[in-house]
């Protein structure tokens, strides 16, 4: 065994047969938020290198969960963009309680994701083409649909019909929002309505599904775009596999409710990977115009 001592100052590691061998009061921690590590391949990489891929893994592509934030930043030149209805917020119309009040509930929303409910909707430009985008946040209640939700895309929508912008709507959601009961699921039909008279005005609808988006999402706008576009590997559809299973009592197939599958079987127009979905949005709103 070998000392490494000259004097004091550098008495701070040692080699032994097993290498060096750092005491434990001279550690130093991580800085939190340094390094990212893949949930899919377990591939360790640098947090702004993993930034600056879209949050995509430079391994195996897994694309993690991001918010509206990075959507914003990832689709509108230089991250430039005006919100809209940015303080909206919900009601209690219900006096709704379960474990806890509702209004203490979405107090305790708004303290964890720093948002005022479950999407955000904006306007600005994308590779200089005009657009409007709505994009869903799961880290709100599970991006969960209720009355706030429904407003801000039927007026998002009315927007786009009235400057005759492209919408793009993001959708990342749990379902209706239980805790709004049917307040929530006339927002189905709501934003549908107001699709319905975007589509007459003849102004693009690209709708793009990501991990996950289930429910009445899934049930109603998120459906209903000129195009319907995906992430790879994201889960989408109605009710979760587990439900599907234990209702019709067999095995689901592999791949069940996956882009892929919900590709093959014709729901989607095609998956794209968000190191391309700019300039693949681009590309089409091009065409279509």
């Amino acid at each position: 065994m070998v000392f490494i001592q000259k004097n004091k100052n550098m008495a701070w590691y040692k080699r032994d047969k097993k290498g060096i061998v750092t005491p434990t009061e001279n550690k130093k921690e991580t800085p939190d938020g340094l390094w990212y590590k893949c949930p899919k391949c377990k591939l360790v990489t640098n947090s702004r290198e993993h930034k600056q891929n879209a949050y995509v893994c430079i391994g195996c592509g897994y694309h993690t969960r991001i918010g509206s934030n990075e959507y914003f930043d990832i689709l509108f030149d230089r991250g430039d963009f005006t919100e809209m209805d940015a303080n909206m917020s919900s009601a209690d119309p219900l006096s709704f309680v379960d474990t806890k009040n509702y209004p203490a509930r979405i107090q305790q929303a708004e303290y964890k994701s720093g948002l005022k409910d479950a999407v955000r909707t904006a306007h600005g430009k994308m590779n200089g083409e005009a657009i409007v985008l709505a994009v869903m946040d799961f880290g709100f209640i599970g991006g969960s649909m209720g009355s706030v939700v429904g407003e801000k895309i039927a007026r998002a929508i009315d927007y786009a019909r009235e400057k005759k912008s492209p919408l793009i709507i993001v959708s990342k959601s749990g379902g209706a929002r239980m805790m709004e009961a049917g307040y929530s699921l006339m927002q189905m039909a709501k934003t549908s309505a107001k699709l319905a008279l975007l589509a007459e005005a003849k102004v693009p609808f690209i709708s793009l599904l990501t991990d996950p988006t289930t429910g009445g999402v899934s049930a109603s706008f998120s459906m209903l775009g000129d195009f319907n576009i995906a992430e790879p590997e994201a889960l989408i559809g109605f009710a979760g596999p587990r439900i599907i299973r234990e209702t019709i009592g067999r095995d689901l197939p592999e791949g069940f409710q996956t882009s892929e599958y919900l590709l093959d079987h014709g729901f989607l127009d095609f998956i794209v990977n968000r190191t391309e979905l700019k300039s693949k949005l681009t590309k089409l709103l091009k065409m279509l115009q």
